[in-house]
């Protein structure tokens, strides 16, 4: 294999005190709700960041699958807007540090990939690693975001995992650098948000809002999040309001509603995702309800679509 180490480039001004924890989220793949950008891209914007690594786009990267952004003003191009995967040090709100990952998950060697991740982590002395994903599942935005939590910090799976499967599932990059980081018994959380799955294709603030107390449970870190609870205050408004205007739609999220909380009492249903027959409101059933109700009141008044 080919030195893991070429495929980043460290920053020689970068000074990072060892024992920090690290938290990352990769877009590319799942990511229901949007919960990881927004959350990355949330911290990136709202904490003071210093750039550590920066990883090799042209060795991980497929550009023709995720074309980068170039802008084009009248009859030229202005600039270029290259893919970034990075670790960054960053600040929490009352100034403590901590590593962030974030970026592209890479499309080739992951082998190689983990293998640098892991290198990164030994040579910089991280105390713990904590990585997020999300998921859709047939849950109901009524209700708090649940977690399926995987890897060796017993206490936060005790204490935070509600759904706790034996499956196969598609893997992703993170997957397999927590993977590496057991074998080594190295600290490490990977949070997965059950976000609900008519919501899935929307940036749903709730789900960020979760990730972030997830990482704050992990860490310790205090992070921002009072720009996102008000947008998602506004964004379970209108959800709210056409629920309680659709009276199809407020029996399919009134049937989610149902067997989360049965679920969730300790019955003998198998998940939260089906009931005894397995079936569940599909989410294309409750997405239709929401574009027909919003054609609806579009026909009434010029209101806008669904947040997201």
């Amino acid at each position: 294999m080919r030195d893991a180490r070429n495929l980043y480039e460290l920053n020689p001004d970068a000074s990072v005190p060892r024992g920090l924890p690290l938290v990352a989220g990769l877009t590319g793949f799942a990511d229901a709700g949007a919960a990881v950008a927004q959350t990355t891209e949330y911290l990136r914007e709202n904490l003071a960041t210093t750039v550590v690594a920066t990883f090799d786009a042209d060795e991980l990267l497929d550009y023709r699958a995720r074309r980068p952004i170039i802008l084009f003003d009248g009859d030229h191009l202005t600039a270029y807007r290259p893919p970034r995967l990075s670790l960054d040090l960053v600040r929490d709100e009352v100034g403590q540090e901590f590593l962030l990952l974030t970026g592209y998950e890479p499309d080739f060697r992951w082998e190689a990939f983990a293998t640098a991740v892991l290198g990164l982590i030994e040579d910089l002395g991280v105390a713990s690693t904590t990585w997020l994903n999300s998921i859709p599942m047939p849950v109901p935005h009524t209700r708090p975001i649940g977690f399926t939590v995987s890897g060796n910090r017993s206490e936060l799976t005790e204490a935070m995992s509600i759904w706790r499967p034996t499956t196969q599932v598609p893997s992703n990059a993170l997957h397999l650098v927590e993977y590496r980081l057991q074998e080594r018994g190295h600290p490490t959380a990977g949070f997965v948000l059950l976000v609900p799955h008519y919501l899935a294709d929307s940036e749903y603030p709730a789900a960020a809002i979760a990730a972030l107390d997830a990482v704050n449970a992990a860490t310790g870190l205090i992070l921002p999040t009072d720009a996102l609870r008000e947008q998602g205050r506004e964004f379970l408004a209108r959800i709210s309001d056409q629920v309680e205007e659709n009276p199809e739609l407020a029996k399919l999220v009134g049937t989610l509603e149902e067997r989360h909380d049965s679920y969730m009492e300790g019955t003998s249903l198998r998940s939260p995702l089906t009931d005894e027959d397995g079936e569940v409101p599909s989410a294309d059933e409750i997405a239709a309800e929401l574009e027909k109700f919003l054609a609806h009141r579009r026909s009434r008044e010029d209101d806008g679509p669904l947040p997201g």
